[in-house]
């Protein structure tokens, strides 16, 4: 099959970005979206042209890294899967694709279609972690969690942080990273000594960062590769909420 690729090409931060077009001649429909713009960049490369940058690792939609805006969605024209996990099997021969980098102020364009997500990181710094003294690793069901919430914290912790929820929002808006990373330790009994202490940091770290505000459309949700509810945005909003009025925990 033969593509036709308007990629979007930005030297640097600072550099004005365009979209230049290019074509993937005889790539077959079983490669990978990744794959095929390897193949592009060899073409590249072997007519002394730079190569496409963007960002990848495990290529097994864990790490998120690969996230790129594909005709308009993030990660691409199907469900529940990273750029990575795309196919050209989606397309047909002769489609015109256009693909971009994430789109949002608190995602700086570094190159190409490489993004600077270290905002997320810092959401993170804020208080995504328990710091508590746990000792070694406890036998198996020695903590009893009950099914209900040991299942919503799995769910929750299935993000992975690529941040397509931002960039399919259309206020730029991380809530549902937020609330993700916020429910599964507060679902969890080893979250429960930091319990307010984190939600109000980290929610005033998403304050601080350029991120809009959730207004609920829901396009986080469809564009979550993990498929992360948005009913956790709800109990974020209750955990602040209870942090508000609950008398302030020792450190």
């Amino acid at each position: 099959m033969n593509l036709i690729l308007h990629v979007w090409r930005q030297a640097s931060p600072t550099a004005r970005g365009r979209f230049e077009t290019y074509t993937a001649n005889d790539v077959n429909e079983e490669m990978s979206f990744l794959e095929m713009l390897d193949v592009v960049n060899e073409q590249l490369i072997a007519n002394n042209q730079e190569p496409i940058a963007f960002e990848h690792d495990c290529r097994e939609g864990i790490c998120g890294s690969c996230g790129v805006v594909v005709n308009g969605e993030p990660h691409g024209p199907h469900r529940g899967g990273a750029t990575c996990q795309l196919h050209l099997r989606h397309f047909k021969s002769g489609d015109e694709i256009w693909i971009e980098p994430f789109r949002a102020k608190a995602f700086p364009v570094l190159k190409d279609l490489i993004v600077d997500r270290g905002a997320l990181d810092r959401i993170i710094q804020a208080g995504g972690y328990v710091s508590v003294r746990t000792g070694s690793a406890p036998d198996a069901n020695a903590v009893l969690v009950p099914k209900q919430y040991a299942e919503q914290a799995m769910n929750a912790a299935e993000c992975i942080g690529c941040g397509a929820c931002v960039a399919a929002c259309p206020n730029a808006a991380a809530m549902l990273f937020t609330a993700a990373k916020v429910s599964h330790l507060a679902l969890l009994p080893q979250g429960q000594p930091e319990r307010t202490q984190r939600v109000e940091g980290m929610v005033a770290r998403v304050n601080a960062e350029a991120f809009g505000h959730c207004t609920n459309h829901g396009a986080c949700e469809a564009a979550c590769p993990k498929g992360i509810s948005v009913d956790f945005i709800a109990r974020l909003n209750r955990e602040l909420l209870k942090a508000a009025v609950l008398p302030p925990q020792e450190p």
